[in-house]
């Protein structure tokens, strides 16, 4: 299903199946020569069968489309594998860039998540169940790596790179300052908040996250394209709701600390979550890989703030508050 928001700029949804997320928003340009596809989608049946399909309809033809990728995650990146080809041109980040070059370190994600106090048996159903894992990446992909400032053009739009990680190490959002538009990824998400979780590598992505919401918070903006759900105007305004969002959620982590210790698999059950379950007994196991990653950023943010501090007990990793 597919809809055009501006001349030439169409919106294409494509259908993320079992997922709290629905659907990936996916950005078609027609150019005059060229194409640009924003994002695409996993890398399953589904999401191909509806791109193929609006891409026919739109008449788009791929050996004359590029593709810009806003960051790593398979609902944005895994569909590309089959959509290029050798004439396509593929824009992505370097930082990104490098990590999916090499394996994905599932089992190393997979051990930390024991020290933090994750169950095996339900570690295992999260790792089994999750879309990375499942429908990511399946082939090499050459990118043309693109840094804070570099253009886009085509057709009637000019794009500049804004770098903005948090949500992952190198994510990237586009800016076009003329007709003031800002695709931004899952830096920005309207009626969900983007999931901010622990990366190998990164040493406090949440504050990363808030520092690059500040960033984007003085451009001139008429249209938010973000990678799920509606677009909007007002993204000043649920920039400020993000940030009391995870000031809100730190408070809750702080609360869950105030009878003693605790693993941050033991912490996150205290946490409001935006998913529609009444207890944290009734959440999917892939979900809780979810919880649990953004439960350590926030135990992290917290760390840096000297608000807790953490050791090793055994082989588990326990937080308490100071």
């Amino acid at each position: 299903m597919f809809e055009e928001i501006l001349p030439d700029l169409y919106r294409i949804e494509i259908p993320l199946p079992r997922s709290p997320l629905k659907a990936l928003n996916s950005y078609l340009i027609k150019g005059d020569k060229r194409f640009l596809l924003i994002d695409t989608g996993l890398n399953r049946a589904e999401c191909k069968s509806v791109m193929l399909s609006d891409l026919e309809i739109l008449n788009v033809d791929l050996k004359k489309t590029d593709f810009f990728i806003t960051h790593m995650h398979a609902d944005h990146l895994a569909l590309a594998a089959v959509l290029t080809n050798d004439k396509s041109r593929v824009y992505f980040n370097r930082k990104e860039a490098a990590m999916v070059s090499s394996e994905m370190p599932w089992q190393e994600a997979y051990a930390f998540f024991l020290t933090n106090g994750f169950p095996e048996h339900e570690l295992k159903k999260s790792l089994e169940g999750h879309p990375g894992y499942k429908y990511g990446l399946k082939r090499h992909l050459d990118f043309y790596i693109l840094h804070e400032g570099d253009p886009i053009e085509i057709g009637d739009y000019c794009f500049r790179c804004i770098e903005t990680p948090g949500h992952s190490p190198g994510h990237m959002c586009l800016y076009e300052a003329n007709k003031k538009i800002l695709v931004c990824g899952d830096h920005i998400l309207y009626d969900i908040t983007p999931n901010i979780t622990h990366w190998i590598g990164m040493k406090n992505p949440l504050k990363e996250y808030l520092t690059n919401l500040e960033k984007v918070y003085s451009l001139d903006v008429d249209l938010v394209l973000p990678g799920h759900r509606r677009f909007w105007t007002n993204h000043k305004s649920r920039i400020r709701e993000l940030q009391e969002h995870h000031q809100a959620r730190l408070g809750e982590i702080l609360s869950a600390l105030e009878d003693g210790e605790k693993t941050a698999y033991d912490i996150a059950p205290y946490v409001s979550w935006d998913i529609d379950y009444s207890s944290w007994e009734l959440f999917p196991a892939s979900q809780k890989w979810f919880a649990v990653g953004e439960t350590i950023a926030h135990l992290e943010y917290l760390e840096e703030e000297m608000k807790v501090q953490r050791r090793t007990r055994g082989d588990k990793t326990i937080f308490s508050s100071k």
